[in-house]
């Protein structure tokens, strides 16, 4: 465990959707359109959200990360959540009633109010120059990597130590984001083998990794838009955690992580970014 606290592995029941047997998200960088809330409500809502407020009052400096003026793009964040939240919250002036009952003011930093509401984690992505930045960022449950080490860095950069993450790729990402519609969010997702549930799994790019047994299956399903009125890019990560039981046949069956009980190993990068 990285950090100590989470305790019992926050699951859940099962994984909604196939990104690696879907043709339009099983090749880099595949997208498809949102259909419904871009905000999602699962059935790991209230240990996450505990999970996350932990995470907020111990180690508040590793999940929340910002260069300096960034503090408006960060409320029109807040802002364009709180016209998008789905089902189940309810909204009275200044204060969110979430889904377990929970209250929530916004009158709070824009990163903290949105960790103490929703799943996802934000990233928020401004184009310089030829590409587009990571300039502030919300990451509770990080794969694999750190905000701090992150942050100012353009797509290329933050995606050095990925495998398989070329030029080519590259260029394709940088077109999609260019071409993000305004008012219509996109989505696609990964799969990750590891060896626990913890959902925050920091890790600086010279660490080395680590060959181990996977024993549950952790999917981002990763969501981007263009903010209404700056024009810069949010990126949501909303984080599942399920074990290889809770798999319908044919998803085990096509699975690109090999799990512990087949005998191998397969951590980390099966099915990425």
């Amino acid at each position: 465990m990285t950090l100590a606290g989470q305790g019992a592995p926050i699951l859940q029941s099962r994984l909604p959707f196939t990104p690696w047997d879907d043709p339009a998200l099983s090749r880099m960088p595949g997208m498809t359109p949102v259909e419904g809330p871009w905000i999602v409500v699962d059935d790991a809502y209230a240990p996450q959200m505990r999970e996350r407020t932990r995470l907020l009052a111990t180690a508040r400096d590793q999940v929340i990360g910002g260069e300096a003026g960034t503090d408006d793009l960060q409320i029109e964040l807040l802002d364009h959540v709180l016209t998008n939240l789905p089902a189940g919250f309810r909204r009275y002036h200044d204060t969110v009633i979430c889904p377990d009952g929970r209250s929530v003011t916004t009158k709070q930093a824009p990163f903290a109010a949105l960790a103490g509401m929703v799943q996802e984690d934000f990233l928020i992505l401004e184009r310089r120059n030829a590409e587009h930045v990571l300039i502030a960022g919300l990451l509770c449950f990080p794969a694999s990597w750190t905000l701090t080490e992150k942050i100012g860095r353009p797509l290329t950069r933050i995606h050095a130590p990925v495998p398989n993450y070329n030029t080519d790729i590259g260029r394709r990402v940088q077109r999609l984001f260019d071409r993000v519609p305004q008012g219509r969010a996109i989505w696609r997702a990964n799969a990750l083998g590891y060896a626990d549930a913890d959902l925050h799994q920091p890790r600086m790019e010279a660490a080395p990794k680590r060959e181990v047994p996977a024993r549950y299956l952790r999917c981002e399903r990763h969501t981007v838009l263009r903010l209404p009125h700056s024009d810069a890019i949010a990126f949501a990560v909303h984080t599942y955690v399920v074990t290889p039981q809770s798999l319908t046949a044919r998803q085990y069956a096509s699975c690109p992580v090999v799990f512990a009980d087949q005998g191998a190993a397969k951590c980390l990068d099966s099915f990425s970014p």
